[in-house]
């Protein structure tokens, strides 16, 4: 569990290996990819499309997919057709060892595959066609997540301001404002709870299929004492919930109200993404302090 304020959160950063998906029926060429790239990406084997599926469902998105073509059960490029729908971004490498390049043109040229290596392969540059892949996917996912942040930072703006405009009462803005922060960050569980005096008020309300006691919330204390938001991206094996952030509510020092998000899945968000949740829980700040002020008019 780390401590952060929302300047720190900027500047942590959390590294992990690239995945890799490595589809071929013959087990002697599965090895072979695995020990050329175990050091550099995790790796995950399947021996044809049907299990290379199975895994995709399993695991999730791949940087990047090797395939062998010629496969009994379906072809490398049919396979590979299958996931583009879900998986638009991850980057595509067919492994051919014929001539007859038809279904691989096709493919390309519709985006589906994003390069083909003839077998046998020159390691070297497998290798480089690889890392340049995961460079491009790299890019893509940049490009995605910051477009999915910004429109995810102007439907919160809009029910923001949408409440400071017409809510006459503190109590009246809490539930769609936590329904919509659990909305847009696809939260497993989110409780927002207004504070008093250094204090938990009666006044909460929360949306999700996960509900806890904010009181009881290790997180939420450390927000008490400090003001600072907390952060807690990666859980002991036997936690429900493996993503957990406190984010505090301030306006001028003043604690305000805390915003506690839980996900399921360890690392469910990014820093980023922590980043534009505490300045949207800053912009409702100020939301908060209009409708308070004007409660008392």
């Amino acid at each position: 569990m780390i401590g952060v304020s929302a300047v720190e959160i900027d500047k942590t950063a959390t590294t992990k290996k690239p995945k890799l998906l490595v589809v071929d029926d013959e087990q002697d060429n599965l090895d072979l990819l695995y020990r050329t790239f175990r050091r550099d990406f995790t790796v995950f084997r399947a021996n044809g499309g049907a299990s290379a599926l199975e895994i995709l469902s399993k695991e999730g998105e791949m940087a990047v997919i090797i395939s062998d073509q010629r496969m009994p059960e379906m072809k490398g490029t049919e396979f590979l057709s299958r996931t583009v729908s879900e998986f638009p971004d991850t980057m595509r490498v067919v492994l051919t060892g014929y001539t007859d390049i038809t279904d691989l043109i096709e493919a390309i040229n519709s985006g589906q595959v994003h390069r083909y290596i003839t077998k046998p392969w020159e390691p070297d540059q497998l290798k480089k066609v690889i890392f340049e892949a995961t460079q491009i996917y790299d890019l893509l996912k940049q490009r995605s997540e910051e477009l999915v942040r910004s429109q995810a930072h102007n439907a919160l703006l809009s029910v923001i301001v949408t409440i400071a405009q017409k809510s006459n009462h503190l109590a009246d803005c809490v539930q769609p404002l936590v329904r919509a922060f659990g909305q847009n960050f696809d939260t497993d569980g989110a409780v927002l709870q207004l504070v008093t005096k250094k204090i938990l008020s009666d006044t909460s309300a929360s949306c999700g299929d996960y509900r806890w006691s904010l009181a009881d919330d290790p997180l939420v204390q450390a927000v008490m004492a400090t003001g600072k938001s907390q952060v807690s991206l990666e859980g002991k094996p036997d936690d429900v919930c493996q993503t957990r952030l406190a984010i505090a509510v301030s306006f001028r020092e003043e604690l305000l109200a805390i915003l506690a998000m839980r996900w399921f899945q360890p690392h469910a968000v990014s820093q980023d993404d922590i980043a534009v949740m505490q300045q949207c829980a800053d912009e409702v700040a100020i939301a908060l302090t209009c409708i308070r002020y004007f409660s008392f008019l």
